[in-house]
């Protein structure tokens, strides 16, 4: 058959929609430790409910006869029992204003794997009965059913305390600043509709304390976080003054910049170049650059970059590169891979989008501007939207943390990502790709592929939102005979590259990340184990100072994010109509792993899911298809339809419930598919991507105090099933009261499944084989929603937004010569102009 390529097709009728109720019903048991004598443990839990309150009046009453600034309230810590849960939900008395404000998991000891829950709450003055009133229900009043009343709570409770610095500490406690070195730490404030004033108050509290206050902050559904520079005393005084806050943690630094590899200066390849260098005047697509600034005045960059898209979030910055990182991103998003094959031809080059930098880090020997991360990301996208608010644009960070201690958990900057992305705070929705971040210590690159397995990704590559790029890589030829003499390639072609990042040992509830991999260049290994990055095994691209060198090479996930902002690009500038989450979802959609790539990560007597959820953990969906996100095509045929859905409704409780499932009766070639052998293999692959609204804090990842405000799911009708059937399956509203049928268990064999990771993050994709005759009647597909702060956070009032989603699903046959066109069919029923059926 023809290798012929189509555009794919939209969806643009609006789908079937039934109201949906989740057929698993309520939540799992909860499971308490023993405890024999009822008034025994309450009298305990009293006890030390006092115990805590009078440490906390002498602390405030010691410094009020001093004049120091005092809190009124008691921060409390309690515990829950070694490999047990804690009912921390309970803890909260919104009304009384007893809230919650941190959970977190440790260890019970370094020798077994139990961990024990950890809760901080803060309770007012004069609101302490409400919690000593629940110990006493618990230790002598029965529910109906005969057991105590707030038995999850009372007996899941092991220990409590007095909460101290640890109790707000959320994050690694080896960080928490020395009493002698201040250091800079973010402050999360547990803040409502008074915000501003509440900010200023907190400012004035660390100015009275000597304590640095940086303008700026992040907000989150009731959280403000605020940047300080803090000894360990001073956080302590902090916390005696303050009623606002609910968490501590350590800010991030920025990576430091490599020494690049310089080629020959090469002019008159520039010049030859230069020349044939033009931009599409009519495309309204840009790549946004977020990095060190950009030396727009070289050969290669000067047509394409013009100085109303240079900007920087510090004039005193300027826009200029001094370091060479943004340089050399801008020319890695210009010219790809193909930089050399460009220079060496005589052909025309048009550039069908226009490149943006902005100055995010500024040069050796000025002020950083000690804002939070978050904050500088922010107002970078600010500053090009400014200048050109009518771009569709792909923002591409390859800055990141030096450190991957969040292991998953969402921070401050991965927050302000999603935050951002999502349009949270102005409803404009974007696409963001961020890299993984990268092992640079060359001693690690030795021991790849284990180091990749054990290096997590970098913050803020756990954002939910982001296209977080890891990298790959096909450089495994050294041509510089001299290298070539001293050192081999460590990684085969087309498998991991020995820079990247993983999320293979992050707990289950976090995102697979990364969520894609482009080339990212390999490194060289001498006979004695010494290793070093090669230019041969780097990606050419441009060097910021062209007077000394015209080029220099882009390696790591740097190299491997612009590729990929550069394909998004692309994909804009072919489908204008195309929304961030579809350009995102068609670049996951597209992802294909290599053979080398499964044969790092499979396991042999591992099941086929747990392999495939390896190997998504270390290199997501692999190297997006650039042919197939661009194209459908007579035996590949991808439908996409753009909707918006409205995941909960007010219950007339005071609370919210699912509300709406969306299905759609896809137009599908079903004859053609039953003109094939009837066991011919047919592959139906889908793609979900939305656009979560942050609600990150450390009580932002389990039970009702989740990170997302919702999730979005999918399924698929059996091709046994009719769509009564179907729609029952998955919508209990749906089913008749007579009807005892059982619709729980497996739908149809999923590569990946739910339990296996489908669902993680905000892009969830899986596929299944049938044969020609099954996938003919498997053309209804539905979505419906799952709970998120939206529906939890009933006070909060989001409960009944809508929000947008993408889906995107390809009927794919199997690559040998079956000359059956599905495409021409689907595409004259949706009314494609010039499209015909051969007969």
């Amino acid at each position: 058959m023809p290798d012929i390529e189509f555009p794919h097709l939209f969806l643009n009728d609006t789908p079937d929609s039934q109201d949906y109720t989740n057929p698993s019903g309520g939540g799992s048991d909860f499971i308490l430790p023993e405890r024999p004598s009822r008034a025994t443990h309450a009298d305990m839990i009293r006890d030390g409910l006092n115990q805590a309150w009078r440490e906390s009046y002498q602390e405030q009453e010691a410094r009020k006869a001093v004049s120091l600034p005092t809190r009124n309230g008691t921060y409390i810590e309690f515990e829950s029992a070694p490999g047990f849960d804690l009912k921390f939900d309970s803890l909260e008395a919104r009304q009384s204003g007893i809230r919650l404000l941190n959970v977190r998991e440790h260890a019970a000891n370094e020798d077994v794997e139990e961990k024990i829950i950890k809760a901080t709450i803060y309770v007012p003055k004069g609101k302490e009965n409400i919690l000593l009133n629940k110990v006493e229900r618990y230790k002598n009043e029965q529910t109906k059913n005969n057991k105590p009343k707030n038995q999850k709570l009372i007996e899941s409770i092991e220990n409590l305390r007095l909460a101290l610095l640890h109790a707000l500490w959320c994050d690694d406690v080896s960080l928490i600043p020395t009493a002698e070195q201040a250091e800079w730490c973010e402050v999360w404030l547990r803040t409502d509709e008074n915000r501003a004033e509440q900010i200023d108050q907190f400012r004035h509290l660390a100015e009275a304390l000597n304590t640095e206050f940086r303008d700026g902050y992040i907000s989150f559904p009731e959280r403000t976080v605020v940047l300080i520079k803090a000894t360990s005393i001073q956080l302590n005084e902090l916390l005696a003054s303050s009623d606002m806050i609910a968490e501590f943690r350590r800010a991030k630094e920025t990576a430091d910049f490599w020494t690049r590899l310089e080629n020959s200066d090469q002019t008159e390849w520039v010049s030859s170049l230069a020349s044939r260098i033009s931009i599409d005047s009519a495309s309204t697509t840009s790549v946004c650059v977020i990095d060190t600034g950009v030396n727009n005045a070289h050969p290669l960059l000067s047509t394409i970059i013009s100085d109303d898209n240079c900007h920087t979030i510090d004039v005193a910055w300027g826009t200029a590169d001094q370091d060479g990182h943004g340089t050399t991103m801008c020319g890695t998003v210009a010219f790809g891979e193909e930089l050399g094959h460009h220079l060496q031809t005589d052909t025309a080059l048009t550039i069908p989008y226009q490149i943006e930098s902005v100055k995010i880090i500024p040069q050796t020997g000025y002020n950083e501007n000690q804002k939070l991360n978050g904050i500088r990301t922010v107002e970078s996208v600010a500053r090009a939207e400014l200048q050109a608010p009518d771009q569709s644009r792909a923002i591409c960070m390859a800055i990141t943390s030096t450190d991957d201690r969040d292991r998953g958990r969402p921070s401050s900057w991965s927050g302000a990502l999603d935050a951002l992305i999502s349009g949270a705070d102005d409803d404009s929705k974007r696409l963001f790709f961020v890299s993984a971040g990268n092992i640079n210590d060359s001693n690690e690159w030795a021991n790849y592929p284990a180091t990749n397995i054990t290096n997590n990704i970098h913050d803020p590559g756990q954002s939910w939102n982001a296209l977080t790029v890891g990298a790959v890589t096909f450089q495994d030829r050294i041509e510089n005979e001299e290298v070539a003499r001293s050192f081999s390639p460590i990684a085969s072609a087309g498998e991991l590259s020995p820079y990247s990042t993983t999320s293979i040992t992050w707990e289950k509830r976090w995102p697979n990340k990364p969520d894609i991999v482009f080339e990212g260049g390999n490194v060289g290994i001498d006979t004695t184990g010494f290793t070093s990055t090669l230019e041969d095994l780097s990606v050419l691209s441009l060097n910021n100072i062209p007077n000394q060198a015209m080029f220099t090479c882009n390696f790591a996930t740097s190299a491997a994010t612009a590729l990929a902002a550069k394909q998004a690009a692309e994909l804009i500038h072919q489908y204008p109509e195309a929304w961030p989450e579809t350009i995102r979802g068609l670049m996951v959609h597209s992802a294909r792993w290599t053979d080398q790539l499964k044969d790092q990560f499979y396991e042999p007597g591992r099941s086929e899911k747990r392999n495939l959820q390896q190997l998504i953990r270390a290199c997501g969906y692999g190297i997006p298809d650039k042919r197939k996100a661009l194209s459908s095509a007579r035996d590949s045929l991808t439908l996409i339809a753009q909707q918006t859905i409205q995941p909960f409704l007010d219950n007339g409780s005071g609370g919210y419930k699912a509300k709406d499932m969306h299905f759609f009766d896809l137009p599908w070639p079903k004859e053609a598919l039953l003109d094939l052998p009837g066991e011919t293999p047919v592959k139906i692959d889908i793609t979900l991507s939305y656009f979560v609204e942050p609600g990150p804090g450390e009580i932002g990842w389990r039970d009702k105090y989740r990170y997302r405000s919702h999730g979005l799911d999918f399924n698929l009708k059996k091709p046994t099933e009719d769509l009564t059937e179907f729609l029952a399956r998955l919508n209990k509203a749906a089913r008749d009261d007579t009807d005892d049928s059982t619709y729980g268990g497996a739908n149809v064999e999923w590569a990946v499944g739910t339990q296996m990771g489908r669902t993680r993050g905000s892009v969830h994709r899986d596929w299944i084989e049938l044969t020609a005759a099954e996938a003919a009647e498997a053309n209804v597909v539905g979505i419906f929603p799952r709970t998120g702060w939206w529906k939890e956070r009933a006070h909060l009032g989001m409960g009944e937004k809508e929000t947008r989603y993408s889906l995107i699903i390809t009927l794919e046959l199997p690559e040998v010569d079956i000359d059956v066109d599905i495409y021409s069919p689907v595409a004259v029923q949706i009314g494609v102009p010039g499209i015909t059926i051969e007969t």
